[in-house]
């Protein structure tokens, strides 16, 4: 049988017995309800205060970017994962394995999207009970649909770089304080337009944005685009920032990844657990 093959089904099997497996462990089920509830709290308090004078309230124009923000948390979700694989050996036993290696990434791109999409219908079911003024008819699916997949194909590339680079768990608040002052500059909660234009800027630069504008594209009326950057959704330019970045990340995160692998041996497994051992005690 062809090795992708062998791979594809390794890795499919694996991704689906991960992702059945995170609905049924209590505390990752709890983790699966914990962010969206958090956010849906969040709807809840803005979702009666208008944006200026533009007669848009801050829930509706929050609902969209806020699952473009979630779809785009594979960035911490693989980062954090590879890790902690890398930790407790799992990565070592995977590269022991004929066609390991390309089996559990696809593995965990599959349970990773898989929990992803579970988290966004979670956030959406009961945000649209709380928000007015979205629309969402026939064409709002496909731009949906295509912004989630670039988006997704965008970011957990870059988790999987980040999960390689960092060989300690406790190094994820390296990713993650990045990432959350990337959420605050990024139109998710409050209209981009409403900060500085350099701000503005480094935003532009990476996938939050992009993909909160692609969902605002997709659930908001026509009239909202007037609070937006050069008054336009900017679809050939979204596609442009993201497909830059799913580029990108193709092309190093594997080389990366192999390197990581290569570094990988029983030793440096046992190093790093004992070191984990001593920080406990």
């Amino acid at each position: 049988m062809n090795p992708a093959t062998i791979a594809l089904r390794a890795g499919w099997s694996r991704g689906l017995i991960e992702l059945r497996q995170s609905f049924t462990n209590g505390a990752e089920l709890f983790s699966h309800f914990l962010w969206p509830g958090l956010m849906v709290a969040a709807m809840f308090f803005i979702r009666n205060t208008s944006f200026g004078s533009s007669g848009l309230l801050l829930g509706t124009l929050a609902l969209p970017s806020i699952l473009g923000m979630n779809a785009s948390v594979g960035v911490i979700s693989m980062s954090q994962q590879l890790t902690a694989d890398r930790e407790d050996g799992t990565l070592l036993r995977a590269k022991a394995t004929p066609h390991g290696m390309p089996a559990y990434l696809i593995g965990k791109v599959i349970s990773i999207s898989g929990g992803l999409l579970a988290d966004l219908v979670i956030f959406l079911v009961p945000a649209m009970l709380l928000v007015d003024g979205l629309e969402v008819g026939p064409g709002s699916w496909p731009t949906l649909a295509w912004v989630l997949a670039l988006g997704l194909v965008a970011t957990l590339p870059i988790g999987a770089v980040l999960g390689s680079v960092f060989t300690s768990a406790r190094a994820q608040g390296l990713v993650q304080l990045p990432y959350l002052a990337l959420i605050g500059i990024s139109g998710i909660f409050y209209p981009i337009t409403a900060l500085p234009e350099w701000l503005q800027g480094i935003a532009q630069i990476f996938p939050i944005y992009w993909m909160g504008l692609g969902m605002r594209s997709a659930l908001l009326p026509d009239s909202a685009v007037a609070i937006e950057i050069g008054e336009s959704w900017r679809h050939l330019e979204t596609v442009g920032v993201l497909g830059t970045w799913a580029v990108l990340g193709l092309l190093v995160a594997p080389v990366v990844l192999r390197r990581m692998a290569r570094g990988e041996s029983g030793s440096s497994v046992t190093a790093r657990r004992e070191r984990a051992m001593q920080r406990i005690g």
